[in-house]
């Protein structure tokens, strides 16, 4: 089953439209195998800065995989059950006024009482 896993693995990130599956390098695989030695699923925040790069970096590469396309049967090496943060910066939402406008009152009244 290791052999399998350093030849044929893949990692399922979990991301809020469910899980994605990317097909890492022997290397990148075999890196794998130390990180989740371990456990099977692990939290993105619970990784080191390096770890955390390595994920991030394996992520831009856009080596991604569909399962049904002969995947089925490929052994996990491990899952991360977040999506890693994007490195480029994304502009802030606005706050959406019509909800602020009305829970502002319903607090006040709350606070008189």
């Amino acid at each position: 089953m290791l052999i399998e896993k350093l030849f044929f693995g893949v990692l399922r990130v979990m991301t809020p439209l469910g899980p994605r599956f990317l097909r890492p390098t022997f290397f990148q695989r075999l890196y794998l195998l130390w990180v989740f030695r371990n456990f099977s699923a692990l939290p993105i925040k619970v990784l080191n800065s390096r770890q955390q790069r390595f994920v991030e970096a394996m992520w831009a590469q856009d080596r991604f995989v569909s399962f049904g396309l002969g995947f089925d049967d490929a052994p996990l090496l491990g899952t991360l059950e977040q999506r890693p943060p994007v490195s480029e910066s994304i502009p802030g939402k606005r706050p959406v006024r019509a909800i602020n406008d009305g829970v502002t009152p319903f607090a006040a009244d709350v606070r008189r009482q």
